[in-house]
């Protein structure tokens, strides 16, 4: 195993990778800058976008080899994002809009979905839930009770939802109909007290383990299906963010980092910057875009 220091810029705060197969090329983004990446490790070419406000996750979408462009989880609601001209328009807003609640981690299902988090702002109160945008542009909510919603990812056989409380220190796993979009039946999975305080962006691998950036204990941690540590990748810096499998075989972790100097807080030199972990000897499982 390794793990590689890149030289893309450092984030204030990066979250939400999501490698896209068909295109070969990886999207993150920094939630303080209001920015998304596009990064080609191939061709090495970089690109960046614009949103108007701090932005929560994103998801691809469009049906050709490479995506037309993307939702992007602002403070409002959902907006698309144009990659041809940076246009950043509404989608899907939350309905009330409340001011106390920011949108958070989120991925697509392999229906089409868009499922993410919502947070209380001041992190404080459980006033956050768990939402899913349908292909026919409607939000429902899933869930309820979350003071700041993180990682949200999927069995390989689509019958169980991960998605974590970070502040309650646990991920929590659901009944998950991929059919339909229903959460049910949310229970204790896995509690990361011991490791650090934060289960942050998360991803599952084809045999069903979950990986999960442990924010502030400066580890990434493998868990099986049964909510066992089966293993622990200690990290040059205290605080990952997230992890995606990306890769032609899927099978190298791109982990972003937090750099906690922006808000005056101590800081390493290595804070901020993106990683990738190498011999794993495991791969992930194929990203979808939003919209089927």
């Amino acid at each position: 195993m390794q793990i590689t220091k890149l030289g893309l810029p450092r984030c204030k705060v990066g979250e939400g990778p999501v490698w896209d197969v068909g295109e070969q090329a990886l999207y993150y983004i920094d939630i303080f800058e209001k920015k998304v990446f596009r990064w080609d490790p191939a061709r090495g070419d970089f690109a960046s976008w614009d949103v108007p406000d701090m932005i929560g996750s994103m998801a691809l979408r469009g049906s050709g080899p490479a995506p037309d462009g993307a939702i992007v989880a602002l403070v409002t609601g959902i907006h698309t994002l144009d990659f041809a001209t940076g246009a950043v328009e509404p989608y899907a807003l939350m309905d009330p809009i409340d001011p106390e609640l920011q949108l958070a981690d989120g991925k697509v299902d392999r229906r089409g979905r868009f499922v993410f988090g919502t947070s209380h702002r001041k992190m404080q109160e459980p006033k956050g839930g768990l939402w899913s945008l349908g292909t026919d542009g409607r939000l429902t909510q899933l869930d309820d009770d979350i003071h700041l919603g993180n990682g949200p990812c999927w069995a390989p056989d689509d019958t169980v939802l991960y998605h974590a409380d970070s502040l309650r220190h646990t991920i929590y796993a659901y009944d998950y109909d991929i059919e339909t979009g229903a959460a049910t039946g949310r229970r204790a999975f896995f509690d990361c007290s011991a490791y650090g305080p934060i289960p942050d962006g998360a991803t599952v691998d084809a045999d069903g383990n979950i990986w999960v950036a442990i924010c502030e204990g400066g580890v990434v941690l493998c868990l099986s299906p049964a909510g066992e540590v089966i293993r622990e990748v200690r990290f040059p810096t205290n605080i990952p963010a997230s992890v995606m499998f990306m890769g032609p075989k899927l099978d190298t972790l791109f982990v972003p980092t937090i750099d906690p100097g922006f808000m005056g807080k101590p800081n390493q030199p290595d804070d901020g910057l993106n990683f990738l972990i190498e011999g794993l000897g495991v791969t992930g499982i194929p990203e979808p875009r939003f919209g089927g």
